[in-house]
Protein backbone atom coordinates (compact mmCIF):
# COMPACT_ATOMS: atom_id res chain seq x y z
CA UNK A 1 0.00 0.00 0.00
CA UNK A 2 1.23 3.52 -0.80
CA UNK A 3 1.46 6.38 1.73
CA UNK A 4 1.30 9.99 1.43
CA UNK A 5 0.97 11.45 5.24
CA UNK A 6 1.76 9.91 8.69
CA UNK A 7 -0.57 10.85 11.43
CA UNK A 8 1.24 10.55 14.99
CA UNK A 9 0.28 10.54 18.62
CA UNK A 10 2.90 12.22 21.05
CA UNK A 11 2.74 10.50 24.89
CA UNK A 12 3.95 6.92 24.60
CA UNK A 13 4.30 6.93 21.11
CA UNK A 14 6.87 9.42 19.68
CA UNK A 15 7.59 10.91 22.80
CA UNK A 16 9.44 9.01 25.66
CA UNK A 17 8.31 11.24 29.03
CA UNK A 18 8.58 14.47 27.83
CA UNK A 19 11.66 13.63 25.50
CA UNK A 20 11.70 13.26 21.56
CA UNK A 21 14.39 10.68 20.49
CA UNK A 22 17.17 11.70 17.98
CA UNK A 23 16.05 8.25 16.44
CA UNK A 24 12.51 9.70 15.91
CA UNK A 25 13.24 13.06 14.88
CA UNK A 26 15.74 11.72 12.45
CA UNK A 27 13.69 8.70 10.69
CA UNK A 28 10.54 11.79 10.54
CA UNK A 29 13.11 13.95 8.59
CA UNK A 30 13.79 11.64 5.77
CA UNK A 31 10.38 10.83 5.53
CA UNK A 32 9.63 14.62 4.86
CA UNK A 33 12.38 14.97 2.49
CA UNK A 34 10.89 12.05 0.77
CA UNK A 35 7.73 14.02 0.30
CA UNK A 36 5.36 12.49 2.85
CA UNK A 37 3.31 15.12 5.08
CA UNK A 38 3.01 14.33 8.91
CA UNK A 39 0.38 15.22 10.94
CA UNK A 40 1.04 15.46 14.69
CA UNK A 41 -2.04 14.16 16.38
CA UNK A 42 -1.92 14.29 20.73
CA UNK A 43 -4.33 14.66 23.41
CA UNK A 44 -2.47 17.96 24.13
CA UNK A 45 -2.85 20.87 23.27
CA UNK A 46 -1.61 23.16 20.30
CA UNK A 47 1.40 24.85 21.90
CA UNK A 48 2.98 21.50 23.19
CA UNK A 49 2.39 19.54 19.44
CA UNK A 50 3.97 22.92 18.01
CA UNK A 51 7.00 22.50 19.80
CA UNK A 52 7.50 18.95 18.81
CA UNK A 53 6.94 20.05 15.47
CA UNK A 54 9.52 22.33 15.26
CA UNK A 55 11.94 19.95 16.69
CA UNK A 56 11.26 17.63 13.72
CA UNK A 57 11.31 20.66 11.11
CA UNK A 58 7.38 19.85 9.78
CA UNK A 59 4.82 22.10 9.49
CA UNK A 60 1.57 20.11 8.80
CA UNK A 61 -1.55 20.39 10.32
CA UNK A 62 -1.80 19.69 14.30
CA UNK A 63 -4.63 17.80 15.80
CA UNK A 64 -4.50 18.53 19.21
CA UNK A 65 -6.83 18.05 22.01
CA UNK A 66 -7.66 14.45 21.31
CA UNK A 67 -9.27 15.29 18.05
CA UNK A 68 -11.32 18.25 18.95
CA UNK A 69 -8.88 20.81 17.22
CA UNK A 70 -6.60 20.97 14.34
CA UNK A 71 -4.73 23.83 13.69
CA UNK A 72 -2.92 24.92 10.52
CA UNK A 73 0.66 26.49 11.16
CA UNK A 74 0.67 28.06 7.17
CA UNK A 75 -3.07 29.39 8.16
CA UNK A 76 -2.25 30.51 11.43
CA UNK A 77 -5.90 29.17 12.77
CA UNK A 78 -8.27 26.27 13.30
CA UNK A 79 -9.74 24.55 10.53
CA UNK A 80 -11.80 21.96 13.49
CA UNK A 81 -12.82 23.01 16.68
CA UNK A 82 -15.26 21.22 19.36
CA UNK A 83 -16.21 22.37 22.70
CA UNK A 84 -17.37 20.24 25.63
CA UNK A 85 -21.05 21.04 26.67
CA UNK A 86 -21.58 23.63 28.72
CA UNK A 87 -23.99 21.88 31.50
CA UNK A 88 -21.31 18.78 31.21
CA UNK A 89 -18.41 21.61 31.90
CA UNK A 90 -20.34 22.75 35.17
CA UNK A 91 -20.63 19.54 36.72
CA UNK A 92 -17.02 18.45 35.74
CA UNK A 93 -15.72 20.96 36.94
CA UNK A 94 -17.13 21.01 40.78
CA UNK A 95 -16.86 17.56 41.44
CA UNK A 96 -13.23 17.91 40.30
CA UNK A 97 -13.24 20.86 42.60
CA UNK A 98 -14.19 18.59 45.43
CA UNK A 99 -11.80 15.89 44.62
CA UNK A 100 -8.06 15.65 44.76
CA UNK A 101 -7.12 15.37 41.56
CA UNK A 102 -4.74 17.14 38.78
CA UNK A 103 -6.66 18.34 35.91
CA UNK A 104 -5.35 19.84 32.43
CA UNK A 105 -8.32 22.02 30.58
CA UNK A 106 -7.45 23.47 27.80
CA UNK A 107 -9.39 26.84 26.62
CA UNK A 108 -8.31 28.58 23.42
CA UNK A 109 -4.74 29.75 23.56
CA UNK A 110 -4.47 28.67 27.49
CA UNK A 111 -4.47 25.47 29.69
CA UNK A 112 -5.87 25.45 33.09
CA UNK A 113 -3.96 23.39 35.76
CA UNK A 114 -6.20 21.94 38.94
CA UNK A 115 -4.10 20.43 42.06
CA UNK A 116 -3.35 20.78 45.46
CA UNK A 117 -0.37 23.30 46.18
CA UNK A 118 0.77 26.28 43.67
CA UNK A 119 3.27 24.54 41.45
CA UNK A 120 6.50 26.35 40.43
CA UNK A 121 5.88 28.97 37.48
CA UNK A 122 9.42 27.90 35.86
CA UNK A 123 8.04 24.32 35.65
CA UNK A 124 5.33 25.03 33.90
CA UNK A 125 4.76 25.85 30.01
CA UNK A 126 3.86 29.55 29.70
CA UNK A 127 0.22 28.91 27.97
CA UNK A 128 -0.29 26.93 31.29
CA UNK A 129 -2.22 28.49 34.25
CA UNK A 130 -2.72 27.34 37.81
CA UNK A 131 -5.71 27.53 39.38
CA UNK A 132 -6.96 26.72 42.82
CA UNK A 133 -10.19 25.92 41.55
CA UNK A 134 -11.84 25.64 38.28
CA UNK A 135 -15.48 26.71 38.68
CA UNK A 136 -15.17 30.42 37.66
CA UNK A 137 -11.79 29.88 36.63
CA UNK A 138 -12.42 30.46 32.89
CA UNK A 139 -16.12 30.71 31.11
CA UNK A 140 -14.49 29.35 27.84
CA UNK A 141 -15.53 26.45 26.87
CA UNK A 142 -12.92 23.62 26.67
CA UNK A 143 -11.90 21.58 24.03
CA UNK A 144 -10.45 18.52 26.08
CA UNK A 145 -10.25 17.58 30.00
CA UNK A 146 -7.74 15.40 30.63
CA UNK A 147 -8.26 14.44 34.75
CA UNK A 148 -5.49 11.99 36.88
CA UNK A 149 -6.97 10.76 40.11
CA UNK A 150 -8.08 7.08 40.62
CA UNK A 151 -11.39 8.87 43.13
CA UNK A 152 -12.29 11.66 41.01
CA UNK A 153 -12.21 9.66 37.73
CA UNK A 154 -14.46 6.88 39.42
CA UNK A 155 -16.83 8.83 40.25
CA UNK A 156 -16.75 10.95 36.84
CA UNK A 157 -17.35 7.26 35.41
CA UNK A 158 -19.81 6.54 37.77
CA UNK A 159 -22.00 9.79 37.68
CA UNK A 160 -20.77 11.82 34.77
CA UNK A 161 -20.96 8.95 31.94
CA UNK A 162 -24.53 7.38 32.22
CA UNK A 163 -25.83 11.04 32.05
CA UNK A 164 -23.34 12.41 28.99
CA UNK A 165 -22.34 9.45 27.08
CA UNK A 166 -24.40 10.79 24.28
CA UNK A 167 -22.88 14.42 24.32
CA UNK A 168 -19.03 13.47 25.62
CA UNK A 169 -16.83 11.07 24.99
CA UNK A 170 -14.84 9.21 27.88
CA UNK A 171 -11.68 7.22 27.12
CA UNK A 172 -8.26 6.78 28.77
CA UNK A 173 -4.87 7.91 27.13
CA UNK A 174 -1.82 7.90 28.51
CA UNK A 175 0.39 10.50 30.04
CA UNK A 176 3.82 11.23 29.79
CA UNK A 177 4.63 9.29 32.98
CA UNK A 178 2.92 6.53 31.71
CA UNK A 179 -0.25 6.72 34.06
CA UNK A 180 -3.90 6.42 32.73
CA UNK A 181 -5.75 9.97 32.04
CA UNK A 182 -9.44 10.07 31.86
CA UNK A 183 -9.90 12.50 28.91
CA UNK A 184 -13.07 13.97 27.93
CA UNK A 185 -13.88 15.97 24.77
CA UNK A 186 -17.59 16.49 22.69
CA UNK A 187 -18.89 13.04 21.03
CA UNK A 188 -18.54 15.52 17.82
CA UNK A 189 -14.61 15.58 18.05
CA UNK A 190 -12.24 12.22 18.10
CA UNK A 191 -9.13 12.19 16.16
CA UNK A 192 -10.88 10.49 13.35
CA UNK A 193 -12.98 12.69 12.55
CA UNK A 194 -9.61 15.72 12.75
CA UNK A 195 -7.77 13.47 10.67
CA UNK A 196 -10.73 13.58 8.22
CA UNK A 197 -10.49 17.36 8.35
CA UNK A 198 -6.71 17.81 8.24
CA UNK A 199 -6.89 14.98 4.78
CA UNK A 200 -8.95 17.48 3.24
CA UNK A 201 -7.13 20.45 4.00
CA UNK A 202 -4.10 18.94 3.11
CA UNK A 203 -6.33 17.58 -0.48
CA UNK A 204 -5.30 13.61 0.44
CA UNK A 205 -7.62 10.70 1.26
CA UNK A 206 -7.32 9.47 4.68
CA UNK A 207 -6.65 6.00 3.52
CA UNK A 208 -3.01 7.00 2.20
CA UNK A 209 -2.94 8.04 5.64
CA UNK A 210 -0.76 5.80 7.62
CA UNK A 211 -1.41 5.90 11.41
CA UNK A 212 0.58 5.59 14.73
CA UNK A 213 -0.87 5.30 18.31
CA UNK A 214 -0.64 3.61 21.70
CA UNK A 215 -3.81 3.81 23.61
CA UNK A 216 -7.78 4.12 23.36
CA UNK A 217 -8.05 7.63 21.64
CA UNK A 218 -6.05 6.78 19.04
CA UNK A 219 -8.22 3.41 17.60
CA UNK A 220 -10.85 5.86 15.98
CA UNK A 221 -7.62 7.59 14.26
CA UNK A 222 -6.81 3.84 13.35
CA UNK A 223 -10.32 3.59 11.42
CA UNK A 224 -10.34 5.95 9.49
CA UNK A 225 -6.77 5.80 8.16
CA UNK A 226 -5.72 3.53 5.66
CA UNK A 227 -3.12 1.31 8.11
CA UNK A 228 -1.95 1.64 11.41
CA UNK A 229 0.41 0.85 13.70
CA UNK A 230 0.34 0.35 17.46
CA UNK A 231 3.28 0.70 19.81
CA UNK A 232 4.63 -2.26 21.47
CA UNK A 233 3.62 -1.83 24.63
CA UNK A 234 -0.01 -0.34 23.20
CA UNK A 235 -2.56 -2.16 25.24
CA UNK A 236 -4.16 -5.30 23.46
CA UNK A 237 -7.48 -3.61 22.06
CA UNK A 238 -5.51 -1.24 20.77
CA UNK A 239 -3.04 -3.56 19.09
CA UNK A 240 -5.80 -5.70 17.42
CA UNK A 241 -7.45 -2.64 15.96
CA UNK A 242 -3.80 -1.73 14.34
CA UNK A 243 -2.75 -3.34 10.99
CA UNK A 244 0.40 -3.22 12.40
CA UNK A 245 2.62 -3.33 15.69
CA UNK A 246 6.33 -2.02 16.22
CA UNK A 247 8.64 -1.68 19.12
CA UNK A 248 7.92 -0.42 21.95
CA UNK A 249 8.03 3.69 22.04
CA UNK A 250 11.00 3.93 24.50
CA UNK A 251 12.72 1.89 21.76
CA UNK A 252 12.08 4.17 18.95
CA UNK A 253 9.16 2.22 17.29
CA UNK A 254 8.29 5.22 15.23
CA UNK A 255 11.77 5.33 13.89
CA UNK A 256 11.69 1.12 13.14
CA UNK A 257 8.29 1.73 11.10
CA UNK A 258 9.11 4.39 9.29
CA UNK A 259 12.86 3.32 8.60
CA UNK A 260 11.10 -0.34 7.06
CA UNK A 261 8.51 1.82 5.16
CA UNK A 262 11.22 4.06 3.57
CA UNK A 263 13.58 1.36 2.79
CA UNK A 264 11.24 -1.95 1.46
CA UNK A 265 7.98 0.72 0.58
CA UNK A 266 5.80 -1.74 2.94
CA UNK A 267 5.64 -2.77 6.47
CA UNK A 268 4.29 -6.29 5.25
Amino acid sequence: MVFRAFAIDLDGTLLVGEDLPEENITALRAARDAGYEIIIATARWVQMARRVADQIGIRGPVIACSGAQVYVPDLERDVFDERLPLDFVDVLYSLCDEERCIATVTVEDRVLLKLDGEPDPAQMPEEMVWVPRLTGADSTLPRVAAIQGTRANKRIRAELQPRFSDSVHFFDSIGPSGKVILTMTSSRASKGDALKSACNHLNIDPLDVLAFGDSENDIEMFRVAGASVAMGQADEQTKAAATYVTAPHDEAGVARAVEKLLANGTLD
